[in-house]
C-alpha cells in the first residue's frame, strides 16, 4: 500500500496502533528481529519462548518410525452426548420369554417321540401337550414383539437361508401345526365312535404319531435357531460367543423337557426324562462356562450384575434338577420337585444370556478394547 495513499481516519488510526506496535504491513508480524519464533536462537534473543520449537530433530515413536511423540492422552470409553457405541437392543421382556418357550416346545417334542418310541403313553401324552402351549406361546410372545400380526406374515413372504431370522419363522411355520395336530390326536379316545367323529376317532392316532415324528425332526432347528439369531447381532457378548449360544440354547431345551417329563409322567416312566436332563445339564454346563472363561473382557456382562445372578441361579438349578432325578427315581414327589428346578434353571439361563448381551452393548468399553486388540494383532 502507497503510504502516500489517502485513507480514511479510522484506518489511518488502526495502521498507526500498528506501526507503534512493531508491527509492519509487509511481514504482517512483529518486527522484533529476524527468525523471531521461528528458531529456538532467535526466540532467545527476543525473550521468547517458540512453541513448537522449529530447530529440534522430531522425536521417535516407540516402534521406531518418525515424528512427533503422541501426546494426546488415551481416549475415554465414552461417545457423542453421552450415548453408547452401539445402539442396545429395544427387545423387552417379551423377547428373553419368546427364547425360553421356544426351547421348551422343542425339548418337550424330543420328550413325546421318546415317550411314543418307547411304549410310555404318559411321557407321550405330557410331552405332546406342553410342546402346544410353549409354541403357542411363542406365537403370542413374537407377534407382542412385533407389534402387529401382520408383520409375522410378511416374513413368510420371501425365505432366506442366510438370515436366522428368516429360517427361525419358517421353522417356527413347520414345527407348530405338527405339534398341534400331536396333542389334538391325545383327545382321539374322548370322541364318539360313529359317524364323522368316529373316523376321526380312528385316523387321528396314526396321524399323531408321524406329526409327532416330524415335530420331533424339526425341534433341533427350532431350539438353536435363536442362539444362531443372537450371535449373528452386533452386540459385543452375543457375537464373540457364536460357537457356545447354540449349544446353550440346546442344552436349555433339553433340560426343560425333561422337566416337564419329571413333572407329569410317573416315576416308572420318567426314564427318559431322567437321561434328556443329564444330556442337557452337560451341554449347558459346559456352553456357559466357555462362555464365562473363554471370551475375556467380553465374558464380564456374563458374571456381573442381573445377568451374573441369573447365570448363577442357573447353573445352581440345573445341577439341583439333575441330582434330584437321579437320586429320587422311585419318589414322584422328589421327581415333580427336580422337573421343577430344571424349568426354572431354564428360564435363568434364557434370561441371563439376554441381560448380559443388553449389558455388552451399553458400555462402550466392550465394543473399543476388543477392536484395539484385533487392530493391534492385526499390525
Amino acid at each position: 500500500m502507497s503510504p502516500d495513499r489517502q485513507v480514511g481516519a479510522l484506518f489511518r488510526r488502526f495502521r498507526d496502533r500498528l506501526a507503534a506496535d512493531g508491527v509492519t504491513p509487509e511481514s504482517g508480524s512483529r518486527a522484533t528481529g529476524p527468525g523471531v519464533g521461528r528458531t529456538d536462537a532467535g526466540a532467545r534473543d527476543a525473550g521468547l519462548a517458540p512453541h513448537p520449537a522449529r530447530d529440534t530433530a522430531p522425536r521417535r515413536r516407540r516402534g521406531g518410525r518418525g515424528g512427533e511423540q503422541l501426546t494426546v492422552p488415551p481416549a475415554e470409553f465414552t461417545s457423542y452426548y453421552g450415548r453408547p457405541v452401539l445402539k442396545p437392543p429395544v427387545w423387552k421382556w417379551d423377547i428373553p420369554a419368546y427364547l425360553f418357550t421356544g426351547g421348551l416346545a422343542a425339548g418337550s417334542s424330543l420328550l413325546a417321540a421318546g415317550g411314543q418310541l418307547t411304549g410310555r403313553p404318559a411321557l407321550r401324552r405330557a410331552g405332546r401337550v406342553a410342546s402346544l402351549a410353549a409354541v403357542g406361546a411363542s406365537a403370542f410372545f413374537l407377534i407382542h414383539d412385533l407389534g402387529r400380526p401382520s408383520r409375522f406374515h410378511h416374513m413368510l413372504r420371501v425365505a432366506k437361508v442366510t438370515s436366522p431370522m428368516s429360517v427361525g419363522t419358517w421353522v417356527l411355520t413347520a414345527f407348530g401345526p405338527a405339534a398341534g395336530l400331536a396333542a389334538v390326536a391325545e383327545a382321539a379316545h374322548r370322541l364318539p365312535e360313529r359317524g364323522v367323529p368316529g373316523l376321526a376317532r380312528r385316523l387321528l392316532p396314526p396321524t399323531g404319531h408321524a406329526a409327532g415324528l416330524v415335530a420331533a425332526v424339526t425341534a433341533p432347528a427350532l431350539a438353536t435357531y435363536t442362539g444362531v439369531l443372537l450371535a449373528d447381532t452386533a452386540v459385543p457378548s452375543w457375537h464373540e460367543a457364536y460357537p457356545e449360544l447354540p449349544v446353550i440354547f440346546a442344552g436349555s431345551a433339553l433340560a426343560s423337557g425333561a422337566g416337564v417329563g419329571l413333572l407329569a409322567a410317573p416315576a416308572g416312566q420318567a426314564g427318559p426324562a431322567r437321561r434328556l436332563a443329564v444330556a442337557g445339564a452337560a451341554l449347558e454346563l459346559w456352553g456357559a462356562h466357555r462362555v464365562e472363561n473363554r471370551l475375556g473382557l467380553l465374558s464380564e456382562p456374563y458374571a456381573e450384575g442381573a445377568a451374573g445372578k441369573l447365570l448363577r441361579a442357573g447353573r445352581a438349578l440345573t445341577a439341583a434338577g439333575v441330582a434330584g432325578a437321579w437320586l429320587g427315581r422311585r419318589s414322584r414327589l422328589v421327581s415333580a420337585v427336580s422337573g421343577g428346578a430344571l424349568l426354572a434353571a431354564s428360564v435363568c439361563t434364557r434370561f441371563g444370556i439376554f441381560h448380559g448381551g443388553v449389558a455388552s452393548a451399553r458400555d462402550p468399553k466392550y465394543t473399543v478394547v476388543p477392536q484395539r486388540e484385533r487392530a493391534d494383532r492385526a499390525a
